[in-house]
């Protein structure tokens, strides 16, 4: 069942992905947010109780529907997997903004390439040279593909093979997203975050993030240049700041052979409506120094989207495999 629920979800999500502004978005941000204001008295066993409302609670609540559901009918319990996973994948949430800047700068347009970037990341780009525009858009964009698509991949089929359906991918989405949102209420002028509460949050979402981060590392190098994304992973992953993020980064760096790493572009005020900057912050992206590999050029654009690619397919025979063992076991 997790295979077809994978592919059906997919599939839907590319013919009809959800609109920039959808009620998805406006939900999760109204329920953070109420949970925030409702639970946060700002003592330190506060923070743990937010969180566990914010993030456990929908993820026990899709579960309960889904064993009561799975009672009358096994089609209804996949038709509940494929419209959960629908909500919390996001491969279209992110590719549109990667394309329109590939198709800018193949026009020879940087200055619009600038504009979409900084439109996407909240990002002061306008004075970034082509090569630094590139590699922030890479840098995003990969971890956007981990974020939206790989990681909700792993903790569905988890979860999934031990008959609790669709939490895995609740789970993993609502944490990304309490991260996400707290990070922005800490850079919010008119209302910071409890610090502690970001904190909190950021190293839980790294603990979720942990086997899942390593596991698209080493699907890129699987599907990429395997030799060079596992020295690349060895060698460089402790550039970046976070560690998820820098195994991701490294090993792709090497898969395709680009160079990656270096200064975060400065940000600016963030949406205060819709989009967030990454999860953890606004030097998520930020390494001490760079990657082996060539400068990025126009042409590593289309490599990562084949990379991305040809990772999600290793990743649905790995479902399959999965389920079959599951089927058989």
């Amino acid at each position: 069942m997790s295979f077809f629920a994978v592919l059906f979800a997919l599939l839907i999500e590319q013919l009809k992905p959800l609109p920039r502004d959808n009620w998805v978005h406006d939900t999760l941000v109204a329920w953070v947010r109420w949970t925030g204001r409702n639970f946060d008295a700002g003592r330190p066993h506060h923070t743990w109780v937010v969180w566990c409302i914010s993030v456990l609670v929908p993820a026990l609540l899709v579960t309960g529907v889904y064993w009561a559901v799975a009672q009358f009918s096994l089609l209804l319990a996949l038709g509940l997997n494929v419209l959960l996973l629908y909500l919390t994948l996001g491969f279209r949430q992110f590719s549109h903004y990667y394309t329109d800047i590939r198709d800018a700068i193949d026009r020879g347009d940087e200055g619009e390439a600038r504009r979409l970037l900084g439109e996407w990341r909240h990002l002061d780009a306008s004075e970034l040279p082509r090569t630094e525009v590139l590699r922030h858009v890479i840098e995003h964009s990969l971890l956007a593909a981990h974020r939206h698509v790989f990681g909700v991949f792993f903790w569905f089929v988890v979860l999934s093979a031990l008959g609790l359906g669709p939490m895995g991918a609740v789970l993993y989405r609502m944490a990304e997203f309490s991260t996400r949102y707290w990070s922005y209420r800490q850079r919010s002028l008119d209302a910071p975050a409890n610090s502690e509460l970001l904190a909190l949050s950021r190293r839980l979402f790294s603990w979720i993030d942990h086997v899942p981060a390593r596991l698209t590392a080493f699907g890129f190098a699987v599907v990429g240049n395997f030799e060079e994304a596992i020295a690349g992973w060895r060698r460089d992953a402790g550039l970046w700041l976070y560690p998820n993020e820098g195994v991701i980064l490294a090993s792709a760096a090497g898969a395709v052979g680009v160079q990656l790493g270096g200064v975060a572009a400065p940000g600016v005020t963030p949406d205060r409506s819709k989009t967030f900057t990454a999860g953890s912050g606004a030097g998520t992206a930020s390494a001490e120094g760079s990657t082996a590999g060539l400068p990025p050029q126009p042409g590593h654009l289309q490599s990562v989207v084949g990379l991305v690619w040809r990772s999600v397919v290793l990743w649905m025979l790995l479902v399959v495999l999965l389920s079959l063992a599951n089927v058989l076991g």
